[in-house]
């Protein structure tokens, strides 16, 4: 059964950090007032009789805590890093007047005193948290390696702010720092809790604001029976790695500037395994004393994450006073709590304000029972509040109507009043109506719908995790068998071709992308074939990194054995140019998002928003996994065409155009020349390119014997290897071909074997001479580099073989290399020339630097 309905009163706003306050701000009623700090260095006041904040306080750095001595009206707060300041409130307020309080922030027409740093009555960065108890201040300090407890002398506003008396030191339980943290105590993530309890005194109740009063069994059986004996407070701490520690008060005190020791003034009650966020008592059942005489039964401790322990006197069968300790898991993340002095708990997760009842019964229609007469329930059972994003709870003074009334600051720095109604009568809620158990089997239809709508929501999601992980499996399994064979057959292998093809109105160059799937693992959902074309350099763009083009293709079911063939477009581009080389690479992509993007999302319903909220930063930003499959380099050789070498027809054509019979004609060998490639070509000389190789050196690489096939066609056809028009080279066992360039330019082939004086000693050494004719420049410079970049891979191969050059003649080389030094010193200096001459002087000295140009191409060097 749900709990009374609150209702909830907006009071005051107050400036926070931007998304909002975390757990950790806080709320002090004094009065009619109400002090809180709003996670910055502000401290505002708030008149609940005026209702409006009246007030606020700038201190130096952030506050972490305060406390208020009620007597003095006097106001305690630690700042981070710095320190306890002390300040009296009637006197701040009186120094500044109405006039001067703009306050910088625009927080309204209250007067914003900043903190004179000589208030800091207790300096010390290691504090951490710390309570107030009559005359005595009990602070937690954080060491490098430990937790300390230190008594000090209550301080008073006004007083010298050199440091106070320090009465006693305890040390605590360790606790590891950060890695690679100095020797000095970091501030530390969550901050710990610290409170007083003592047992009820006929003097009245304990003089501190925080000070929690516990029955005479309960205290004696949690810290011993020389504590009850000398009636002293105790403080109870709630370090971050868990542990509910507790110190003597009376013992601290005696053992003077002195520090005590641990295993005698510590005791360890409990081990929470979270950092502890709230410690508190309840009173869980009627006394037979007074309610001034009386204490509290039931002592608890609150986790970050939702455990919580509950701790009170029972008696076991054979009639022995024991503790009974009874943990639960509560919802979390727990972000502040508070204890009404009632017995029940209220707490706050990101989801809502929730309150739980220890009381035997639990909330009223609890229908789990309690372990025996005044035991701890065997299970806690929340109910919602419909109160959402509080960070800080202080439960008040009971209302006049006998209710409960709570003071909550909300995340975005709302300040709030939540009153529940007492609970009604039992007998009244036994004598229910019809109306009433209509209502309940209602709720318990709508439960019951729910819970299945969240099996069936639960169900969904363990299926798509189970697929999601099916898929990972085998991506891992494809990733291994791939890095694993870097050497050798690849288990998943891309194979690239080229050819030329007719689509109208021009020819185009494509390139087929052949994955193979060799493996034993299958390419299921998510898998994609990445194939990257980057052009290479054109005259007017030197850095073609941006115009790199990248095709995607899902690989949807490609089991072991299979295959899937795809055909891009490499050229012409727009402007009707093929820029060569060009670099293919292809690669396997694995999408992260499309696999376990959907096992990632929310799919319950009934799940906290704290969950949701760390999904963006799950996936990486490139949300998948590639793997290189290979590069392939499309050079000039493999873009040429061979229009000589096309199979004539099987047919006759028809008798065409007389017309453009002729024309044609005129194009042909033997007639006149067509167009302005066949004017340059008649008229101008074409440029020549060589390379001369070893035909020893082709013939070991080749694997061509001495009395065998011709080594001048194996060298042309392995030139042509990657070409598809090698096939027609082969069958006609030829030595030099006529070809075409991708922009139309002819292009000239000529393989044959030469023989080298003057290298060896031991006489002429036989190299094969590859020749490379064009009238274009620059056709001519990339056949020429695609034939250098294949003898070079060839010269590396036989070199990694063991293959050895024979003995050559130094001086030759030598006089070869000067040659070349004088030839590009007679370049530079016709470049010079050029510069400086008119148009009519320089078509000489162009001549000559195009003669030097055609001899720095044609080296007598020699590769062996």
């Amino acid at each position: 059964m749900a709990a009374p309905a609150p209702r909830v009163h907006y009071l005051a706003g107050f400036s926070c950090p931007v998304g909002g306050l975390a757990a950790g701000p806080r709320l002090l009623p004094l009065g009619a007032e109400v002090l809180l700090a709003a996670g910055r260095e502000l401290v505002y006041v708030y008149d609940r009789e005026a209702r409006q904040p009246t007030a606020a306080y700038r201190f130096p750095a952030q506050v972490w805590h305060l406390e208020v001595l009620a007597p003095r009206r006097a106001l305690l707060a630690l700042c981070a890093r710095r320190g306890i300041y002390c300040l009296s409130l009637d006197q701040a307020r009186r120094s500044v007047s109405r006039s001067d309080g703009a306050d910088e922030d625009g927080e309204g027409p209250f007067p914003v005193t900043p903190v004179d740093p000589d208030a800091c009555v207790l300096p010390d960065a290691s504090l951490c948290a710390f309570t107030v108890l009559g005359d005595l201040l009990v602070a937690l300090a954080q060491g490098p390696a430990q937790w300390k407890v230190r008594l000090f002398e209550c301080p008073c506003p006004g007083e010298d702010g050199g440091p106070r008396g320090q009465i006693g030191e305890v040390e605590l339980s360790t606790h590891t720092p950060p890695a690679g943290s100095p020797r000095e105590a970091q501030a530390p993530h969550l901050l710990p809790v610290l409170c007083c309890v003592s047992l009820p005194s006929p003097r009245g109740p304990p003089q501190g604001p925080r000070a929690l009063t516990l029955e005479g069994s309960l205290f004696g059986l949690l810290f011993g029976a020389d504590a009850a004996l000398l009636q002293s407070p105790v403080i109870l701490c709630g370090l971050p790695d868990g542990q509910l520690c507790s110190v003597v008060l009376q013992t601290l005190v005696t053992s003077g500037l002195a520090p005590g020791d641990p295993k005698a003034l510590v005791r360890i009650l409990h081990h929470l395994e979270e950092p502890i966020a709230f410690i508190g008592a309840l009173k869980t059942e009627p006394s037979a004393a007074g309610p001034e005489d009386a204490g509290l039964d039931c002592l608890v401790a609150l986790g970050r994450h939702g455990r919580t322990l509950a701790i009170k006197a029972g008696w076991d069968e054979a009639g022995s006073l024991v503790p009974e300790l009874r943990e639960y898991c509560l919802p979390g993340p727990v972000l502040c709590a508070a204890g009404g002095g009632d017995s029940r708990l209220y707490h706050s997760t990101p989801a809502g304000l929730c309150a739980v009842d220890l009381a035997p019964g639990g909330i009223p229609g609890d229908p789990v029972p309690p372990d025996g007469p005044g035991g701890l329930p065997t299970l806690l059972c929340p109910s919602s509040l419909g109160v959402c994003s509080v960070v800080s709870l202080v439960a008040v003074a009971r209302s006049p109507e006998g209710g409960t009334e709570l003071l909550a600051l909300s995340a975005k720095g709302r300040l709030l009043t939540c009153r529940l109604d007492p609970d009604p009568d039992p007998p009244l809620r036994a004598r229910g109506t019809a109306a009433d158990s209509g209502r309940k089997i209602k709720d318990l239809l709508c439960g019951i719908g729910t819970a299945s709508e969240r099996v069936s929501s639960l169900k969904k999601a363990v299926d798509q995790r189970n697929r999601a992980l099916t898929c990972l499996h085998e991506a891992m399994n494809v990733s291994c068998a791939l890095l694993a064979s870097r050497e050798g057959a690849r288990p998943v292998s891309c194979t690239i071709t080229t050819a030329w093809s007719r689509r109208e109105p021009r020819d185009v160059l494509t390139a087929t992308c052949l994955l193979e799937n060799s493996s034993d693992f299958r390419l299921d959902r998510g898998w994609a074939l990445c194939v990257q074309v980057l052009p290479g350099s054109q005259a007017a763009d030197p850095d073609p990194g941006g115009s790199a083009v990248t095709y995607t293709v899902p690989v949807d079911q490609l089991g072991p054995g299979e295959r899937r063939e795809v055909t891009l477009l490499l050229g012409p581009g727009a402007d009707g140019a093929l820029y060569l080389p060009l670099t293919v690479s292809c690669a396997l992509f694995l999408s992260l998002r499309e696999v376990v993007g959907g096992a990632l999302a929310p799919s319950d319903p009934l799940r906290g928003p704290s969950l949701g909220g760390c999904l963006p930063g799950v996936l990486p930003e490139q949300e998948g996994i590639c793997l290189p499959l290979g590069e392939h380099t499309v050079d000039m050789l493999q873009g040429l065409r061979f229009p000589g070498l096309a199979a004539p027809p099987a047919l006759c054509p028809p008798p065409g155009d007389p017309v453009s019979t002729f024309l044609g004609a005129c194009g042909r060998p033997g007639g006149e020349p067509a167009g302005p490639e066949s004017l340059r070509a008649k008229y101008l000389p074409p440029s020549v390119a060589a390379i001369r190789v070893s035909a020893e050196l082709l013939r070991a690489a080749l694997g061509v014997s001495d009395s065998g096939e011709s080594l001048c066609c194996a060298t042309l056809q392995w030139l042509l290897a990657k070409n598809a028009a090698v096939d027609a080279v082969r069958a006609r066992a030829l030595t030099s071909v006529q070809a075409l360039a991708p922009d139309g330019a002819e292009i000239r082939l000529i393989v044959q074997e030469v023989a080298v004086a003057g290298l060896c000693p031991a006489g002429p050494v036989q190299a094969m001479e590859v020749q490379v004719e064009s009238s274009s420049l620059a056709n001519l410079c990339r056949a020429h580099h695609a034939i250098v970049g294949r003898m070079q891979r060839l010269v590396v191969e036989q070199a990694a073989r063991g293959s050895s050059p024979p003995d050559l003649r130094v001086q030759y080389l030598h006089q070869i290399q000067a040659n070349h030094e004088a030839l590009l010193r007679e370049v530079q200096a016709l470049r010079d020339r050029l510069c400086t001459e008119d148009e009519a002087s320089s078509q000489a000295t162009a001549e000559r630097l195009l003669q030097v140009y055609q001899q720095l191409r044609s080296p007598r060097l020699l590769l062996l």
